[in-house]
């Protein structure tokens, strides 16, 4: 054994009596040795722990077979269920996967850096910034594998992801169906704009006027930020009958603020979440909420970056898969005054359908 602790072939080599290269040969399962040779050793690397170098084989099939996987905010139950399903769709795939969280440009540019390092064949990636991909569409320029897992449009690059731009506007809308003309937002102004754009892109289409000063970019991302966002909102005295939280995290965190002020959801404030994580469906007042179906998404994503990484030429044209989102209506929204219209009965249909999608 080498004085790495790790066996090698000379080891596997020397307990069976083989050579070296009979015994390579026979790991990767050449015909040109014989299934008694090769069943000996076989035998021989299991009782040694043997541990095939893949580093080594990447050299010679230019694949490493894995692939990195950059996420933002590990606290939003969302984008870590996604990340859960592509590792399992890559895993299925034979690959392994890098993973790692960044939430400024700067560890973002980090971990690509550490990613194309350690040889990774291609990126999944979460942007921090939405609105500046530059350094991504440079990496695709130069033949290497990109996918985005957010639905943005006219990027250059590939994306696979939720249309926020509609589900936002399909959630807007659903607050302005019911009667509610005095909406608040809670979401990013600047970065993640698409969300925000859907929201104001309602209000222009059914006509309802709209001061900027209703939407509040919070501090952070947390339940904790989308209360002070909200009381933020109602500081600014527009008479607020209903919101829009960008998140679920910022929907529930405005719930609480409104528990806390002796304001009934939602008699006297609606609000719609983006993301229907189980925070949302659980809560006392069960929460109105887009939901992503994050195993289509992770399916969709990986099957568009292994067509990447196995295009043996220049990568093709970037190609852009946007996903519905479903809003999944419950409690928490109701027309102004009234209870909500979502009985028990109908939150558990709710509950059994999204059941049967995963």
């Amino acid at each position: 054994m080498s004085r790495t602790g790790k066996t090698t072939l000379a080891d596997i080599a020397t307990k069976t009596g083989y050579g070296t290269n009979t015994v390579s040969l026979a790991l990767r399962g050449s015909t040109r040795i014989s299934q008694e040779a090769r069943d000996i050793i076989a035998k021989a690397a299991a009782d040694l722990d043997y541990v095939p170098n893949n580093s080594a084989k990447s050299l010679v099939l230019k694949k490493s077979h894995t692939v990195g996987m950059l996420v933002e905010y590990l606290t939003n139950p969302q984008p870590t269920a996604v990340a859960t399903e592509l590792q399992r769709e890559m895993s299925e795939r034979g690959y392994g996967v890098l993973f790692a969280t960044s939430s400024t440009p700067e560890q973002e540019t980090a971990a690509i850096e550490m990613f194309r390092r350690h040889g990774v064949d291609g990126l999944l990636i979460y942007p921090v910034d939405h609105t500046s991909i530059e350094h991504l569409r440079k990496l695709r320029a130069r033949n290497f594998p990109v996918v985005m897992l957010v639905g943005m449009r006219d990027t250059g690059l590939d994306a696979v992801g939720v249309d926020e731009f509609q589900a936002s506007y399909d959630a807007t809308t659903h607050l302005i169906a019911l009667g509610h003309t005095k909406i608040g937002a809670l979401g990013p102004l600047v970065d993640k704009p698409l969300k925000i754009d859907g929201f104001r892109h309602a209000h222009r289409v059914h006509g309802l006027p709209l001061d900027e000063r209703q939407i509040v970019e919070p501090v952070g991302f947390s339940m904790g930020a989308g209360y002070d966002g909200m009381r933020e909102l109602v500081a600014r005295e527009f008479g607020l009958t209903a919101l829009f939280a960008s998140s679920d995290m910022y929907g529930l965190g405005a719930m609480r603020w409104a528990k806390d002020n002796g304001v009934s959801v939602p008699e006297q404030l609606s609000i719609v979440g983006y993301d229907n994580i189980e925070f949302g469906e659980f809560s006392h007042t069960s929460l109105t909420s887009v939901r992503n179906d994050g195993a289509t998404l992770a399916k969709a994503a990986v099957e568009r970056l292994m067509q990447l990484i196995d295009c043996d030429a220049k990568l093709p044209a970037p190609t852009l898969n946007l996903l519905p989102g479903e809003l999944i209506i419950r409690e928490s929204s109701a027309r102004p005054g009234a209870r909500s219209w979502v009985n028990t009965d109908q939150a558990q249909a709710n509950r059994a359908q999204i059941s049967a999608k995963k």
